[in-house]
């Protein structure tokens, strides 16, 4: 058991840089959108992106585990989930809304935001919307 748990450090780096990995491809793939680059349309682009999101989803998951704090009873946890999915559907808004360039851009920098909060919910593991 103490292996388990010798392995949060390896497990957190893993995590963190996939988290970099991640939203760096989804700033480089939206550049691409907005330049309407036929690169989109290749297998790596459309696949790389749900590898890296399993395998960062995968690590969160194990993170969840060695720390033993899970959402829905760690209010920090929940919160940061929510704020996941907010960055996905914001995300999902910026790639495939036919709305606009204007559009576009502004659900880019909002997913931005909710991954830079996320980010703050998992540093300081103190929730602020769900706080009673």
């Amino acid at each position: 058991m103490e292996t388990f748990y010798s392995m949060y450090p390896a497990v957190k780096h893993l995590h963190l840089t996939l988290i970099g990995v991640s939203v760096l491809f989804f700033m480089v793939r939206f550049v691409m959108k907005m330049r309407e680059s036929a690169l989109l349309e290749r297998k790596l682009f459309k696949v790389a992106p749900h590898v890296i999101d399993t395998f960062l989803l995968l690590s969160g998951l194990t993170l969840c585990l060695l720390i033993k704090q899970y959402p829905f009873v760690d209010t920090w946890l929940t919160e940061k989930i929510m704020a996941v999915v907010a960055y996905i559907l914001l995300a999902i808004m910026a790639m495939k809304s036919n709305r606009g360039k204007l559009f576009r851009s502004f659900a880019f920098l909002g997913a931005l935001a909710w991954v830079v909060y996320a980010a703050k919910m998992a540093h300081f593991k103190q929730a602020i919307l769900l706080a009673s």
